[in-house]
């Protein structure tokens, strides 16, 4: 796949990355969905946009390329959405930044709980509640990445499954799924056909596993995959961080919809 190239330490990273400017937050017609690096993503339907997961900032592990967006080049911004707690999803920094050009912030109730903390007047949502962002339909769907339960040192608090998200997004022009940092649950086999997923596919014990997502892939043989949450970070020893696009070719019907965009490149859909 020419695609994906490797970096001096064996990680699959995108062979490019183009630059996202103020013009991306246009109005438009139809909908496109850009990979920002890692699991930051930024929908545009129709001039409603979105930032799911964005890390424009204060992130505090080497990265393999530069975030294509910086926090100067957002003129405006209709939602900022975020799944979960993690360092790698919830920056505190980038969500501060972004208030006087953002006019809402989603989250479920524990991260929303945070980012008041921060200043940052987000809407705290149950799992399985929706709301609206423009004229994007948006509802949580169920995940379970509570990790931190079995590390002695983020005891201070129960860590519940509810704390994190996937977010399903009604479109005018198609449905797209973010199951979010989640290993596989039975609920997320049984959803209806997406039109496109936000692809992870991690081979680690709290996210999907390389298995896993290769049963969600084939249970939704239409959908469009783009694979986001890998090569960003410089963490050749770490697993969430070093999935592979290759590893799927061979292993998931019709693999021709496996798209691994290049970061800050635009994807149209249909």
């Amino acid at each position: 796949m020419d695609r994906v190239t490797y970096s001096k330490n064996g990680q699959a990273m995108p062979a490019q990355v183009l630059p996202v400017g103020p013009e991306a937050f246009a109005k438009q017609e139809g909908t496109t969905i850009t990979w920002l690096g890692g699991a930051g993503i930024l929908i545009n339907s129709r001039g409603t946009t979105i930032l799911v997961d964005p890390l424009l900032m204060g992130f505090d592990m080497p990265l393999l390329f530069d975030i294509p967006l910086t926090v100067q080049d957002v003129p405006s911004l209709d939602g900022y959405l975020v799944t979960h707690i993690d360092n790698d999803h919830c920056s505190h920094e980038t969500a501060e930044a972004l208030r006087p050009v953002c006019k809402s912030y989603h989250a479920t109730q524990y991260v929303a709980s945070e980012m008041i903390k921060h200043g940052v007047a987000a809407q705290g949502h149950d799992i399985g509640d929706t709301f609206s962002v423009g004229d994007v339909k948006v509802r949580l769907t169920p995940a379970r990445h509570n990790w931190q339960n079995y590390m002695e040192e983020f005891s201070f608090r129960e860590w519940k499954e509810e704390d994190y998200c996937g977010f399903w997004f009604d479109t005018p022009d198609g449905s797209i799924w973010l199951p979010g940092d989640s290993q596989l649950l039975e609920c997320q086999l049984e959803m209806p056909q997406p039109d496109a997923i936000l692809f992870d596919f991690s081979d680690n014990i709290w996210h999907i596993t390389l298995e896993g997502a290769i049963r969600l892939a084939n249970t939704y043989p239409n959908a469009k995959l783009l694979c986001i949450h890998w090569g960003t970070v410089d963490a050749p020893a770490m697993e969430p961080f070093n999935g592979d696009p290759n590893n799927l070719l061979e292993r998931v019907v019709n693999p021709e919809r496996i798209l691994p965009v290049y970061p800050g490149e635009k994807w149209k859909l249909a």
